[in-house]
């Protein structure tokens, strides 16, 4: 814990400190203002270590309150940075080709004012289009086809769900959202691959209610992510169940003879990994051959013992990096960040964009979706 808080207030405050120098020498505020802008910025970086403690403390209120203000501040200094930061990429290209090049591009130049105004504007224009782009959930279709679904079921329709992150942020209405698309898609199978749940929840029994009000003929199947240990393993464990899912810790089943669903625990688990788990592999090894495996693991990385024991890994947690752009830097820790990827011996590998939101309430260039999978045998896929 200690490790992680020098991390976070190493970075975040490292992110704060390029944001003030350059508001510092763009607004020209005199000392007060200055003054004032750092106090600012110190409450900020605090704040959201603060929302965690008030929610332990069960204030959910208050929480909730400085949540909302804490995260989209969040939201707005990394936008601002990431434009500040490309004026400062023109700036070193525009000195090279000034000194360098004598181009008649060498003049063309702004004052730092300027530039800090035009990143002010762009903050405000993308967070505003962002905040739009996550509440406008998106449905992805994606169709494999198998020969290992049996004689008599023509399709399966899987939908899958992932980084929802219900608690201060994410609650009823954007919930309600999602339901309908889950609805209108009409899953046979339901599966969430991790961070259902990120914290204080108002009225969890009506939360969980209005997941567990989705039909799915075969079932319901959910996987930890990282932030169900973060909010309390016990906690979300409950709301998960009440919620009408199957937790799969390490855990496979063959599912009415038709599928196969296996899940494991995000590595976030700790202390909480089950006594005498099986290994990703000897789960896999367990369940039959002959009929489609699919695979419900929240990060998505892929075992290379474990790829050619099932069909099809569905996977969340990178977000597509939430807001451009931090992809860049989840493409860099996750080779397979988004979308669909063949892994060879007819396996594929999913990975979400998620459904909802952590922290910022704000999506920019990566809209969050609802997915669905439809297998079909062969000879029966649509043309």
């Amino acid at each position: 814990m200690v490790l992680f808080l020098l991390l976070y207030i190493s970075i975040y405050g490292g992110v704060h400190a390029y944001a003030f120098m350059k508001l510092k020498r763009g607004l020209e505020l005199g000392m007060t203002g200055n003054s004032l802008l750092a106090l600012l910025m110190l409450l900020m970086v605090v704040a959201p270590m603060a929302v965690r403690a008030m929610e332990h403390a069960v204030q959910g209120t208050l929480a909730r309150g400085l949540a909302v203000i804490a995260f989209t501040w969040m939201g707005l200094v990394f936008l601002f940075v990431s434009c500040s930061f490309l004026f400062d990429i023109y700036r070193f290209l525009h000195f090279l080709t000034r000194h360098l090049l004598n181009s008649p591009l060498a003049h063309l130049t702004f004052s730092h004012r300027t530039y800090c105004l035009v990143a002010l504007l762009l903050t405000a224009v993308i967070a505003v289009y962002g905040y739009f782009e996550a509440r406008a959930i998106r449905t992805e279709v994606i169709t494999l086809t198998t020969d290992k679904l049996p004689p008599d079921v023509k399709e399966i329709r899987i939908v899958q769900i992932s980084d929802i992150h219900l608690g201060l942020i994410v609650g009823k209405s954007r919930l309600q959202r999602i339901i309908n698309k889950v609805k209108d898609a009409r899953p046979d199978i339901l599966v969430s691959t991790g961070d259902l749940v990120d914290g204080y929840m108002d009225r969890p029994e009506a939360l969980a209610g209005m997941l567990k009000s989705v039909p799915a003929k075969y079932g319901k199947f959910a996987v930890t992510g990282n932030h169900e240990f973060y909010a309390g393993l016990e906690r979300a464990l409950a709301f998960t169940e009440k919620a009408g899912f199957v937790v799969l810790r390490e855990d496979g089943r063959t599912v009415d003879g038709v599928i196969n669903i296996a899940g494991v625990d995000d590595p976030a688990r700790g202390r909480y990994r089950k006594k005498h788990a099986l290994s990703e592999k000897a789960l896999l090894e367990k369940l039959p051959r002959d009929r489609f495996t699919l695979l419900l693991k929240h990060q998505p990385v892929v075992s290379p013992q474990s790829v050619k024991l099932f069909d099809l890994q569905l996977s969340g947690h990178t977000h597509k990096g939430q807001i451009f752009p931090f992809s860049l830097a989840t493409r860099m820790f996750y080779r397979m960040h988004t979308g669909l990827s063949t892994l060879g011996n007819g396996a594929h590998l999913y990975v979400s964009r998620g459904t909802g939101t952590w922290g910022p309430p704000i999506r920019f260039l990566a809209p969050p979706e609802v997915t669905v999978i439809d297998l079909f045998r062969p000879s029966k896929r649509p043309s």
